[in-house]
């Protein structure tokens, strides 16, 4: 009764807050009333809040919501001031932060509005009153609040609540939020405190997300995003603690728990924590700094980025390693009780995260590589990429996953890596196979390529460079490897393919020096690869024998409009992993593809499978037969067919 009483009054004060006449600032009962009230929940706020009311108000009563957002900011402040010692002043900062988290994103969206919170303070304030905008004064109290005692974290030591120094003085390196980097003590960790970090953390990443709200013009974009150049600028003085604390809540975060299905009989408080502190971290690290010599006078560099590049320890890398595998293999992971660990679904921040720290700290880079812990990263990568490539919603997931994995390919270590064999611990939707993890890539990268959407042409470059990248070191490729990329040579090289764009003849030179490399290093133990191209010489032959008079080229363009290519597939269909799910299509509504409409890859090709058949196995089989008693004669090859080694094959 009383909580619904609560909403009542609440609806009455933002009603008077839209009538015609402006609302005294000395009002204090209606700015009370707002932020005081027991509301429980951010959903709370967005269910009395509707977005026709905020938007009502910003353009019928601007005075009203301008002096709403002061008086708000200045309830924090004075939060900090009095140490956020009682419970009344702790649900006021929540309540006042679930406020401007819904009221913000509607002021950034107005054009007249976007300096409101660094313009200077009202015309109506007295002399000598604090100048400092608002959005610095609203930053910086959010900040001194993450590390407020008996709020968001514990007391150190046995000292109680009144023993504590004032917040506006407190050492926030000594209330770090979880052990881990920079930090080798195990704070007590408490379910509200969590609840409560996640109301602050939500705040600053909406604040710190402006540029969604912004029209995709440059002029929009002038001066970079103040917000996040103020969270991690050395006016920050919690920069160093809230960089380690994030961090530290995202690496040492492990969601199975230790009993079975124990999601099921109580909640886990840390995993919106976890997830909110992740995409803090992915906001404020991917904040593109300007040059000296283009902006002098402008903001400070990113200390987050700073910091980041800085971390040395082994001992953190692999805190983080661990970290960051065991939350990626989570959703992946099967037990012998379905069910039984809760799963997290954050993978998308954790690629960029982990992106961000390989591009900016290369020591961490080089100890992935240094042992075979980099396959636990590769193998959800791998995954996430199979999965989404028929839903447009999820390129931009595609384009970070590709990403990584070109860069880990440019050093000698990964392609070395992959030579272990892989053990199907992931159901995908590729064929089964026996082999190693490259065996995985090319397989994967193959799917994509052929099952793909349109959007993810650009992509194929990319996908073909991290094969040449790695080629020297593949010790040994399987029948099934060997087989797809193959049938990819047999795809590019189809002559109206390669007519129809002037750079489509370079996925060509990707295969075919991928396929030079395997045979100059690693020619011994790829003999399935060497028999593949020996039965495909066809293939090879016709792309040695390109038409180059104009004639013919211009039919060869012109013929897939008259006929399309149809491939007559005489291979059974290949038998995916147990357990896996077909990739799901785009969504409806997604955005259609720009691109040139292409025909698919298994249209391309020519109409002898690059896979041998059970008909083709048999004639194999009775040619080694005959040739066993006749040795010495060479066995008659036929088109499509598989050949003797050492047989001729002019």
């Amino acid at each position: 009764m009383g909580n619904s009483d609560s909403k009542i009054s609440f609806q009455r004060a933002v009603e008077q807050l839209g009538s015609p006449g402006p609302v005294e600032a000395g009002d204090v009962a209606v700015w009370d009333q707002l932020c005081q009230e027991s509301l429980t929940s951010i959903q709370d706020v967005f269910s009395l809040l509707p977005a026709e009311e905020i938007r009502k108000l910003r353009e019928d009563s601007p005075t009203n919501l301008s002096t709403l957002c002061y008086k708000i900011v200045e309830k924090l402040t004075k939060s900090v001031e009095s140490s956020c010692r009682t419970s009344a002043e702790q649900q006021t900062v929540l309540n006042s932060c679930r406020l401007l988290t819904r009221l913000i994103p509607y002021i950034f969206e107005d054009p007249d509005w976007r300096s409101f919170f660094w313009s200077k303070p009202e015309p109506g304030m007295k002399e000598g009153a604090d100048q400092t905008p608002l959005g610095k004064s609203m930053m910086l109290a959010i900040c001194d609040l993450l590390f407020c005692p008996e709020f968001t974290v514990s007391s150190a030591g046995n000292r109680s609540r009144d023993e504590v120094d004032e917040l506006i003085n407190l050492d926030s390196c000594e209330y770090i939020w979880e052990k881990g980097v920079g930090f080798a003590q195990t704070p007590s960790q408490t379910p509200q405190h969590h609840h409560n970090r996640v109301e602050l953390l939500r705040l600053i990443l909406t604040c710190c997300s402006e540029s969604i709200y912004l029209p995709p013009t440059n002029e929009a974009h002038i001066g970079g995003n103040k917000w996040v150049h103020l969270f991690t600028s050395p006016e920050n003085r919690h920069a160093l603690p809230l960089f380690t604390s994030l961090i530290n809540t995202v690496c040492g975060y492990d969601p199975a728990g230790v009993l079975p299905y124990n999601h099921l009989i109580w909640a886990d408080s840390k995993e919106n924590l976890v997830e909110m502190a992740l995409q803090v971290l992915v906001v404020t690290l991917d904040q593109d700094l300007p040059m000296d010599g283009d902006n002098p006078d402008g903001p400070p560099d990113n200390l987050f980025l700073n910091y980041l590049s800085r971390i040395h320890r082994e001992e953190d890398f692999q805190f983080m390693l661990s970290g960051i595998t065991r939350l990626l293999m989570n959703p992946l992971v099967q037990t012998y009780l379905p069910g039984s660990q809760r799963k997290v679904h954050f993978h998308q921040e954790l690629l960029i995260f982990f992106w961000k720290l390989c591009e900016h700290n290369r020591k961490f880079m080089f100890h992935v590589l240094k042992s075979s812990d980099v396959l636990e990263i590769i193998v959800p990568i791998l995954h996430h990429l199979n999965d989404a490539r028929a839903d447009h919603s999820r390129v931009g997931l595609m384009h970070i996953g590709v990403f990584i994995l070109l860069l880990l390919s440019g050093e000698r270590n990964f392609g070395v890596r992959l030579n272990k064999p892989y053990t199907a611990t992931v159901p995908m939707d590729i064929p089964v196979f026996s082999g190693s993890h490259a065996d995985l890539l090319i397989i994967v990268f193959h799917k994509i390529i052929t099952t793909g959407h349109q959007r993810l042409q650009p992509l194929f470059d990319c996908l073909l460079t991290i094969l040449c990248n790695i080629s020297p070191y593949l010790k040994s490729m399987s029948m099934t490897a060997a087989c797809k990329l193959i049938h990819l040579v047999e795809a590019f090289s189809t002559p109206w393919f390669l007519m129809s764009n002037q750079t489509n003849h370079n996925l060509v030179f990707f295969l075919l020096e991928m396929l030079n490399n395997i045979i100059q290093y690693q020619f011994d133990g790829n003999y399935n690869l060497v028999y593949t191209m020996i039965r495909k010489r066809t293939v090879f032959h016709q792309l040695a024998n390109l038409p180059t008079d104009c004639s013919t080229m211009q039919k060869n363009a012109s013929k897939k409009s008259k006929k399309p290519l149809t491939r007559k597939s005489s291979q059974i269909e290949d038998e995916s992993m147990e357990g896996s799910q077909p990739a799901r299509p785009a969504e409806p509504g997604t955005l259609k593809a720009s691109l040139m409409k292409l025909p698919r890859i298994e249209n391309l090709t020519e109409d002898v499978s690059a896979h041998p058949s059970k008909k083709l196995m048999d004639q194999l089989t009775q040619s080694l037969a005959s040739n066993s008693l006749e040795s010495g004669k060479p066995i008659a090859a036929v088109a499509g067919s598989p050949v003797q080694p050492g047989a001729d094959i002019g």
